[in-house]
């Protein structure tokens, strides 16, 4: 819904709404006050776009610094340095920040992978479970008794997944809605454990982070770099 709101309302109102909502701004740090539909639209795209700024990882950020530019562009003054020095000053700044957020990924990917390797390798001696050249490990839970997809067969399934520590990210049965996708558009671990499987079977998955998301998890996923995933699967149908 945040993403909606953000694609659509601010781009439109955003210009016109905040010129009034900086006519009267007084304290950032004081209550919110809801007399008017204004009133709550205005809320409403500062709380938007602050949460586009908590996403960035933008520590110390300074409301009012923030509020004279909005109210100088707003009021078609003039900035304090030129357009030129504010695109320099935000490049620079995003280059910093993805620099330190890759120092973090690292980081959190050396911490995964000596937990990765203890469960994976005392997962593999399980007589249950089978590993697969590419590292791959399942776990039959129910055999099927139709045909097997290939790498470009769209499928149908129901899943779980989850992580070592047992946390759920994922799952179309909470959804109570089956996906459907094709195989060679899913991370590899998906793509080649559903080879394995007939129509009707479910199996378990253990898929190392490079056959998972590696060290790039989906944003604002639990799923840290280097993590492991464990997906319980149910091939539904192969749709073509």
């Amino acid at each position: 819904m945040k993403k909606a709101l953000k694609q659509t309302l601010l781009p439109l109102l955003f210009l016109s709404l905040m010129a009034t909502a900086c006519q009267d701004s007084g304290d950032l740090g004081g209550s919110a006050e809801f007399r008017t539909t204004i009133d709550s639209v205005s809320y409403s795209l500062g709380y938007y776009y602050g949460t586009s700024i908590a996403d960035e990882g933008i520590e110390d950020f300074n409301y009012s610094n923030f509020l004279s530019g909005l109210r100088t562009a707003v009021e078609s003054g003039d900035p304090v340095f030129d357009e030129m020095a504010m695109q320099g000053a935000l490049q620079n700044f995003q280059e910093d920040l993805q620099a330190e957020q890759q120092r973090r990924r690292m980081e959190q990917s050396e911490a995964n992978a000596a937990e990765a390797d203890r469960f994976l390798s005392e997962n593999a001696e399980r007589d249950e479970v089978t590993v697969t050249d590419s590292g791959l490990q399942y776990r039959v839970i129910e055999e099927g008794e139709g045909v097997r997809p290939d790498e470009e067969s769209r499928v149908r399934v129901h899943y779980r997944g989850t992580l070592i520590d047992g946390e759920e990210f994922d799952s179309s049965y909470s959804r109570e809605e089956p996906a459907e996708f094709p195989l060679n558009q899913v991370i590899p671990g998906w793509t080649e454990g559903l080879q394995l499987m007939s129509e009707g079977a479910k199996y378990e998955f253990f898929i190392p982070a490079e056959l998972g998301y590696g060290n790039n998890p989906p944003p604002g996923s639990p799923i840290e770099p280097g993590a492991v995933l464990i997906f319980e699967v149910e091939l539904l149908s192969i749709l073509d």
